[in-house]
């Protein structure tokens, strides 16, 4: 097992193991090991990988190669800069833009290879104009539900009888799902019915229907390419069972003071956390400024409301935050943890040890999505493996 921390040239970090009291710990061969997982049953005939938001927060930079060397050769970004960071990486990659052709981007985007996800007749025009006669890949985007980016399925009917696309190269019809993570949901049927009937008007044309959850649908139909994003990174696909992902990030950090307090006592910025009996609190090197929700903190009101908080392990005791967190600072009622863990220096687990990224978001208020991708900065960042491991 390799573990090394972030290279040198990262701006954030001198690659030195130094003293910053967070550490984010990235499993790169949890994160091939699940994209090998997903390739294995996915009815898809292969598997991309969705690296958009810096890998889900977990760095562009090394989770492309490790996902390179599980055997993935086709990446979604959202933005152009995040696909140059891509080819820089990955000279021979599929690299596809999510967000689609920006007005006049064109030519950027065909210097740097990378194929626009089309999602309106004017992007398809000025596509078309742009690779003046040369057919150069792309991905067309159907709507068939989010109301968000992508042609009306009406619309790219339309235009497919027409013969507006065949100025396009090699083409991906694709679509975005909007409740997969809910099978019984109505919409799944609608927008599943509807991409059928798109793949019998694009006759041999490569199709893309499934993302995490999607692969998990029953009935989805068979297509070229899944492109699971959340659930590389240890997001649960299938909410309410257990979930068939490896954890990929483990958040630590470190305990700078312990204090005894009172009965009545306050913690936090506002006292908006009272202690309920005498308790021993310990407060955290991690806040918000790296990312970690405000809204997690711990209040009289969401307790008298029975609203669950953030949690943090200790010696393997679940803490309580105690009051609202600060930008730097998290505090952490610490009573029933082992004084031996409990202590200056002593570590607090803030994701892992069953202390996972949906629970975390759920308690957060917000969802395991926004804690992936809002993994602050100022972490010592540990990577583990490279991606290439034996399958699970």
């Amino acid at each position: 097992m390799s573990i090394s921390h972030e290279p040198a040239d990262d701006p954030h970090d001198d690659g030195l193991p130094g003293a910053d009291a967070a550490t984010l710990t990235i499993d790169l061969d949890a994160l091939g090991a699940n994209w090998r997982f997903l390739r294995d049953r996915s009815r898809d005939g292969a598997c991309a990988a969705v690296v958009k938001a810096n890998a889900y927060g977990t760095g562009i930079e090394r989770a492309v190669p490790a996902l390179a060397r599980a055997g993935c050769r086709t990446f979604f970004v959202a933005q152009v800069s995040e696909g140059r960071r891509v080819r820089r990486v990955d000279p021979t990659a599929e690299i596809y833009l999510l967000d689609g052709l920006p007005p006049g981007g064109a030519g950027e985007l065909i210097a740097a290879n990378l194929r626009p996800v089309l999602g309106s007749a004017d992007e398809v025009r000025e596509w078309i104009e742009a690779c003046g006669g040369t057919a150069l890949p792309a991905a067309l985007h159907v709507d068939t539900g989010m109301n968000r980016l992508g042609l009306p399925v009406e619309e790219a009917l339309a235009l497919q009888a027409q013969g507006a696309f065949a100025g396009l190269g090699e083409t991906l019809l694709m679509t975005h799902l909007v409740v997969a993570e809910d099978p019984d949901h109505a919409i799944n049927a609608r927008q599943t019915q509807a991409f059928r009937a798109l793949i019998r008007a694009f006759p041999g044309v490569r199709t893309s229907f499934a993302n995490s959850s999607g692969g998990f649908l029953p009935d989805a139909p068979a297509c070229d390419l899944a492109r699971p994003g959340y659930s590389l990174y240890g997001g649960n696909p299938t909410p309410h069972h257990e979930n068939p992902m490896r954890p990929v990030v483990r958040l630590e950090a470190t305990i700078l003071q312990v204090r005894d307090v009172p009965a009545g006592a306050g913690a936090g910025y506002g006292t908006h956390w009272t202690a309920p009996s005498p308790r021993r609190l310990a407060t955290l090197a991690l806040g918000y400024a790296d990312g970690y929700p405000r809204a997690a903190g711990g209040t009289d009101a969401k307790t008298r409301a029975g609203t669950p908080y953030g949690q943090a392990l200790v010696g393997g005791v679940r803490c309580p935050f105690a009051g609202v967190l600060s930008m730097d600072l998290t505090i952490l009622d610490v009573t029933d943890a082992p004084d031996a863990a409990a202590r200056r220096g002593g570590t607090a687990v803030l994701i892992g040890d069953g202390l996972d990224i949906d629970e975390v978001g759920m308690r957060a208020g917000t969802i395991g999505y926004e804690i992936l991708t809002g993994l602050g900065d100022r972490y010592r960042r540990v990577y583990v493996g490279d991606g290439g491991g034996a399958a699970r």
